[in-house]
């Protein structure tokens, strides 16, 4: 039972990370930490009960295997799928790149560390080898981990139950189409419409800022667009107040709050995005000192994968000096291995 221990601890801090703060990229990290260890202590405890559940075992790691190939499959379909209704920007060909990764770094990491020790190479050559190929292999369980605890936990994240009757709703902008609200921007609109409609007949009705500038390529601010669609849908009109002068997610809630001010309204705040944005809106959210907590509306399917490969992306360079010292850590160790190696028995 012992093997357990870890994830009983990684389970005790999660609670209380979350308790404090929903709104900590920290309690996806304690979160795969806690369901990792006990996925790891059950396949130890089977592999020890008996050879029929070591095979199950062995079995298991196999289908792995097929799955990260199927997964790389599907991730090279979604890019050719996004780089031809999106176009080909990089971020919309982050789902094919990452598809290739997975196709190309594993048995690169492979060869690298099993072939050359079978060859005539110098020693040096086989060690650099090896070394390098163990690095390899480091730095994709890093990756898959920080993958693991954003994906898992904007998932979890974005099922939190938040308040039914907040003072105001931020929506947030994602860019206009030919001046027009867009299907993926009217997904954002429709949910605080939702939320605005359900406040009970005689309560306060919540402010509704739609939030976004004037992009170079747009021939009016998102704000403005997205306020001629509420009020198109029935909001009220004295209940609309846009900004129109935001530039990033960051300065959305920024300014929005300093139009909550002008409004007279400090009160609990709900920012609506799309549902892969979530967590790395709060996270933002709880970085300019703001109160407020994220909800998500629908994104269309195809788009998915791309886009939270995109928030992984902005989310690992917004925190590229934690990453930085994490992955340098990684090649120290592994080249200390390779310098020992060299030293006499």
């Amino acid at each position: 039972m012992t093997l357990f221990v870890p994830a009983v601890v990684f389970a005790v801090l999660y609670v209380v990370s979350r308790r404090r703060d929903a709104r900590r990229l920290r309690n996806g990290v304690f979160l795969v930490g806690a369901l990792g260890s006990l996925l790891l202590a059950g396949v130890l405890e089977l592999a020890a009960a008996s050879a029929l559940l070591q095979l199950l075992v062995f079995a298991g790691a196999g289908l792995a295997g097929v799955l990260v190939l199927v997964l790389a499959g599907f991730l090279v379909g979604n890019g050719v799928t996004m780089s031809r209704r999106e176009g080909r920007s990089l971020g919309n060909l982050l789902s094919l790149l990452a598809g290739l990764a997975l196709l190309v770094l594993p048995p690169a990491s492979v060869a690298l560390i099993f072939v050359p020790a079978g060859t005539e190479l110098p020693s040096g050559v086989v060690t650099m080898s090896i070394a390098l190929g163990v690095l390899i292999v480091f730095a994709c369980l890093y990756a898959a981990a920080t993958f693991a605890a954003f994906g898992l936990y904007s998932i979890v994240y974005s099922r939190y139950r938040h308040t039914d009757s907040p003072d105001a709703l931020v929506v947030l902008g994602s860019g206009l189409v030919r001046g027009e609200v867009p299907p993926l921007l009217r997904s954002r609109l429709d949910k605080a419409l939702a939320i605005y409609r359900a406040v009970p007949e005689g309560a306060a009705r919540p402010l509704l800022v739609p939030s976004g500038g004037q992009g170079a390529d747009e021939p009016r601010p998102e704000g403005a667009a997205m306020a001629e669609y509420l009020l198109a849908h029935g909001a009220d009109p004295a209940d609309v107040h846009p900004e129109t002068a935001s530039t990033s997610t960051r300065e959305n809630l920024v300014l929005s709050r300093e139009v909550q001010r002008a409004a007279g309204l400090e009160g609990s705040t709900l920012v609506v995005t799309n549902d892969y944005h979530v967590l790395r809106a709060a996270l933002l959210a709880r970085a300019v000192g703001s109160d407020a907590q994220v909800v998500g509306s629908p994104t269309a399917a195809y788009y998915v994968p791309s886009a939270f490969l995109r928030e992984y992306v902005a989310i690992m360079v917004e925190h590229r000096r934690l990453n930085g010292v994490a992955v340098a850590s990684i090649a120290v160790f592994v080249a200390l291995l390779a310098v020992a190696s060299f030293l006499p028995v």
